[in-house]
């Protein structure tokens, strides 16, 4: 099965930081979940911790 994992970091309007996670098979919409942070390098590390945890688990 094609699918796609998408990790994004956007600011939010209240100055945090908002860790943006899409996924789904590829072709269709995917389902989207967001988690705020306090701080941009809070949401970065949680990004790199994501990132490690889904290239274990065969994404690329």
């Amino acid at each position: 099965m094609a699918r796609f994992y998408k990790l994004d970091i956007q600011p939010t309007l209240f100055g945090e930081c908002s860790l943006v996670r899409e996924w789904g098979r590829i072709g269709r919409p995917g389902t989207v979940r967001i988690e705020e942070y306090p701080t941009r390098g809070k949401a970065d590390l949680a990004l790199i911790s994501k990132w490690i945890e889904k290239q274990r688990r065969g994404y690329r």
